[in-house]
């Protein structure tokens, strides 16, 4: 059986790396992980990232930021729209996550957008996972 959801799998890999305290992951590498891997180093959430290409197979490498007490600075990252259940929201939807203290990812219009920004251009869109 094939993977039905690349971004899950994305999402579960850097949970897992950060808990074996791994300084960085590679992950299969798409148009839409780019972006989001984007929003997350422009959140803080992670050092930085490049994509590798192996015999014509691109590879995204995440570079994991930890804390003092050399804890993950990603805390918790959970997939909200899967493949069987789409979650769609507009502007004045978009969820506070932790009250603010962490942020929803949103693949709008305009791109893939933390919860913040998709405020500000107001757009809604799809709520791809949140994080704090």
């Amino acid at each position: 059986m094939g993977m039905t959801d690349p971004i899950a799998d994305m999402l579960t890999r850097l949970r897992n790396a950060g808990m074996a305290r791994h300084k960085k992951v590679d992950i299969p590498s798409s148009k839409q992980k780019v972006a989001i891997a984007t929003v997350l180093r422009n959140l803080g959430y992670i050092k930085n990232f490049k994509t590798v290409t192996n015999d014509n197979f691109e590879t995204l490498r995440i570079y994991l930021k930890f804390d003092d007490g050399n804890f993950p600075v990603i805390h918790e990252i959970q997939r909200v729209s899967r493949p069987s259940r789409r979650v769609y929201v507009g502007t004045d939807e978009i969820p506070k996550v932790k009250n603010g203290m962490g942020c929803a990812i949103v693949s709008t219009s305009k791109g893939v957008l933390s919860d913040e920004d998709a405020r500000k251009a107001q757009v809604g869109g799809e709520v791809i996972c949140t994080i704090w």
